[in-house]
């Protein structure tokens, strides 16, 4: 039988939870999309899900008092439309569920919340930018967990949706629903023919006329043991910044 973590709150009780003092929130948010052949379509949700609870043990231990909320299971989807049960959440909802959850933070007195993202296609700057207006009070911050350390220094081409990072890691947390990878597409995808929009003009792509089999990057070389080095590095990182964040005065940021 499980014993429920005192930092996953599906898992808690209001006995529980109300005799606790949590400091910040944490937000896990994917998306549910298709990953190449040999992945799941909630490959994101996977990934932002335990990469914020495996951050929250560490930072625990250390004596942080996060809370990881339930994960958010859909992200922007736009350019994939046409792909069957790729679920589209625009960024205008974004804003109104984070609207909801930065006012219900507001509300309880807890002024952090940190936004763990698993999803290349959601980008919540701006949205952090319109809550800082609407809740002054209740610090707000996004981390791409795949960034929290330099891929490269991983895997031969860590790819950008379905490729070598991405599928290493699944691997790694959860091999039974990773097919062969015999049976995965190699990843190839087009480029725009003017080449100032693959590179710092901003649009975006239509994914089944990018690639054929909805990976963009080659999993052929993934392996679970990179993926297990990769999410110890990365959760290790977040770990420590939700640690100093834990003991951070949100009224006295700067140096």
């Amino acid at each position: 039988m499980r014993t429920p973590r005192p930092y996953v709150l599906q898992e808690n009780n209001w006995k529980d939870v109300k005799s606790r003092t949590y400091t910040t929130a944490v937000l896990p948010w994917g998306a549910t999309e298709a990953h190449n052949y040999h992945l799941p379509y909630g490959t994101d949700n996977y990934l932002a899900e335990n990469a914020a609870i495996q951050a929250a043990a560490i930072a625990w231990e250390k004596g942080a008092r996060p809370i990881v909320l339930p994960v958010v299971p859909f992200g922007v989807n736009t350019g994939q439309l046409d792909v069957p049960f790729c679920v589209n959440m625009n960024p205008s909802t974004q804003l109104e569920v984070l609207k909801d959850i930065v006012h219900m933070l507001d509300l309880q007195n807890i002024d952090k919340l940190v936004i763990i993202n698993a999803h290349g296609g959601n980008s919540f700057k701006p949205i952090i930018r319109e809550l800082s207006a609407l809740y002054p009070k209740v610090f707000v911050c996004a981390l791409n967990w795949w960034q929290a350390k330099d891929g490269k220094e991983f895997f031969d081409d860590p790819g950008d949706h379905a490729g070598e990072l991405e599928t290493s890691a699944i691997m790694h947390l959860l091999p039974e629903l990773v097919l062969e990878l015999d049976q995965a597409g190699d990843g190839k995808a087009k480029t725009f023919k003017i080449n100032a929009l693959n590179n710092w003009i901003t649009t975006q792509r239509k994914w089944t006329s990018v690639t054929k089999d909805t990976g963009v990057g080659d999993p052929s070389k993934s392996t679970a043991e990179k993926g297990a080095i990769f999410f110890k590095e990365t959760t290790q990182v977040i770990a420590e910044f939700l640690h100093q964040l834990h003991h951070a005065n949100t009224n006295d940021m700067y140096q």
